[in-house]
């Protein structure tokens, strides 16, 4: 039922949202990827995306932090790729420090990019989806917007609230044929965690697997890393017919960390 349909994948340039973008335009979905990157390197996955899948693939380098890019972002998709129906929130940044240290411009920045991004995003596509009846609204919070941790304010005040955004808007929606609802994925392997990874190894002397090792035990029952493309194949489910009924829920992925 997704063939032909269009998304638009914020943060979709590497990690978590690239794996989500793959997994739709599998489903035959045309894709509106954004993120940050080189320009060169950005075109050549937009071309790979579209010719490996065979969908139309569009760019925009919308600044996530500005309603007024996000607006014309959406505007964008509608444009190149028709009627946007899915939209998939997941650009999202990080900083750690404790509350009384935490720089007044890094928590501004975060909450504008992991919360306030998804409401001005929701706020520009919505009115074409209830004139289309029919849409897909799927926020990437994370663990963290279920439980919290050490250092990471802004982080998980932004997560929290995007869930609570997410029930808002599944009400708001529930009588019709549109749905909106979050993932929360603990550890995922991207090239970011790989770099903290690598970090950590290097500060304490220590392997690069025995530095897996220890942040995934910190949290994560399993002791295994989630997958972009799991991540994906959960955002897919979302779209399909078969979760027309599942609204303002989270999707945990998180190897158990919530369930302790």
């Amino acid at each position: 039922m997704l063939q032909g349909q269009c998304a638009i994948v914020t943060g979709s340039t590497s990690g978590i949202g690239l794996g989500i973008a793959r997994s739709l335009g599998a489903a035959g979905v045309h894709l509106m990827l954004n993120g940050f990157g080189d320009t060169a390197q950005i075109e050549s996955l937009r071309a790979g995306l579209a010719s490996e899948f065979g969908v139309k693939v569009g760019y925009s380098g919308a600044d996530m932090s500005k309603p007024d890019q996000i607006r014309q972002m959406v505007k964008a998709a509608q444009d190149e790729l028709g009627s946007v129906g899915i939209l998939v929130n997941n650009a999202g940044i990080q900083h750690t420090a404790p509350v009384e240290e935490f720089p007044m411009e890094k928590w501004e920045q975060i909450l504008a990019i992991n919360l306030s991004a998804a409401f001005y995003s929701v706020k520009a596509a919505l009115p074409n989806m209830r004139r289309r009846r029919w849409g897909r609204i799927v926020n990437i919070a994370s663990a963290h917007g279920l439980v919290a941790s050490a250092t990471k304010s802004a982080y998980v005040a932004a997560k929290h609230g995007l869930l609570g955004l997410t029930k808002v808007v599944a009400l708001e929606t529930a009588r019709s044929p549109i749905t909106c609802n979050a993932i929360c994925p603990g550890w995922v392997l991207t090239p970011m965690v790989q770099k903290q990874i690598d970090d950590a190894a290097a500060r304490d002397g220590i392997s690069v697997n025995e530095a897996k090792a220890r942040l995934l035990a910190e949290k994560q029952p399993s002791l295994d890393f989630a997958s972009p493309e799991q991540i994906g194949a959960v955002a897919v489910f979302l779209c399909s017919s078969a979760a027309d009924q599942v609204r303002g829920t989270s999707i945990s992925v998180d190897g158990g960390w919530t369930a302790q």
